[in-house]
């Protein structure tokens, strides 16, 4: 008896044990390719931004730009980064740094590590160093956008032959910037532990006690906030009905106070600021005739005004009094001290 012949085996079939990596691949070569134009995509819309930056008045340069982060990241690194914008300030980075995440791609950490340099119009160059220097933007097509700035421990240097700046230091700087509902949006800024530039009116007024600043306001009407640059859109603002509300603010300096709880702002035709603030004063008369020995305000409008508040606070040493901007000048009571603020140049 004979057994019939078995059939071959059969190769077995490998392709679900490869699948998956050539899957990988796959992935792995997309995923390239969509990184890399990203990246491409990344710069030509920096180049168009600072194209249209450009027409508005705005200069904005670097030596060198670096795009790097493969795979998961989008860094952009500038050396020599510099801004300048109309009326003649600039901010300036011997290095800039930018990251996102791909999956989020509008929302950028910014970050200078060898510190800033802003120059003043009048005034010259002040060199900010610190521990820590960083900003976020994001919510980019929302208006304002999100932005937030942090610096730690502070320095500030005025440049050889720049006029002295008011602060030599602080611990803390935070401003933040964010979009609210109701075509509102939100201006925050606080300034912890400060230290008055020796020899300054700031210093003259604190001593050696530290110097602070709040500030919490909201701004309505934002969806007029148009233009090409900032005079363009704070005119369109301003036209549409625009305010800043005042909800916090004090400056502090030593034992000197002014704090405002309640006010409503607004920018006027000439650019300068308009409106009321509710303040409460401490130890003003006295912080008013060193303004009038250092010339910031005329020394027989500082006298006036010290009357006013001196009448006001009577035997306290406090006194509630208003601020008011119109007609391009700053009237406490009813003694005008100094010209109103600038929110831009006007024509």
């Amino acid at each position: 008896m004979s057994l019939h012949d078995t059939p071959p085996a059969r190769k077995p079939n490998r392709l679900g044990l490869y699948l998956p990596f050539i899957l990988l691949v796959v992935a792995m070569l997309a995923w390239s390719v969509f990184w890399f134009w990203a990246k491409g995509e990344t710069a030509r819309r920096m180049d168009l931004a600072v194209a249209g930056f450009k027409a508005a008045g705005y200069e904005i340069t670097w030596s060198r730009r670096t795009l790097g982060g493969y795979p998961f990241r989008m860094d952009i690194a500038l050396t020599d980064a510099r801004v300048r914008e109309p009326a003649g300030w600039m901010l300036e980075a011997p290095r800039l740094e930018g990251e996102a995440f791909m999956q989020s791609r509008g929302h950028w950490m910014l970050a200078a590590p060898l510190g800033i340099t802003f120059v003043r119009p009048v005034g010259g160059a002040v060199a900010v160093r610190g521990e820590l220097i960083r900003a976020s933007l994001g919510a980019l097509d929302k208006r304002p956008p999100s932005f937030s700035f942090e610096g730690v421990k502070l320095t500030f240097t005025p440049a050889a032959g720049a006029q002295p700046f008011a602060l030599a230091g602080a611990d803390r700087v935070e401003f933040h910037l964010r979009a609210g509902p109701d075509d509102e949006g939100g201006v925050f800024m606080t300034l912890k532990n400060g230290k008055a530039a020796a020899g300054g009116l700031l210093a003259r007024i604190a001593g050696d006690k530290p110097v602070a600043v709040e500030w919490n306001s909201t701004l309505s009407k934002m969806s007029a906030f148009t233009g090409s640059d900032w005079p363009s859109a704070v005119r369109h603002w301003s036209a549409g009905g625009g305010q800043m509300t005042v909800r916090k603010a004090g400056f502090t300096a030593g034992d000197a106070l002014v704090g405002a709880s309640a006010g409503k702002l607004a920018a006027g035709s000439d650019g300068r600021l308009t409106g009321v603030l509710d303040v409460t004063l401490r130890q003003a008369p006295r912080a008013l005739a060193l303004m009038g020995e250092a010339g910031l305000i005329a020394p027989e409008n500082a006298q006036a005004a010290a009357v006013v508040v001196e009448a006001r606070q009577g035997g306290a040493d406090t006194a509630r009094a208003t601020l008011n901007f119109e007609a391009g000048q700053t009237t406490l009571g009813p003694v005008a001290i100094a010209p109103a603020p600038r929110v831009y140049q006007g024509p």
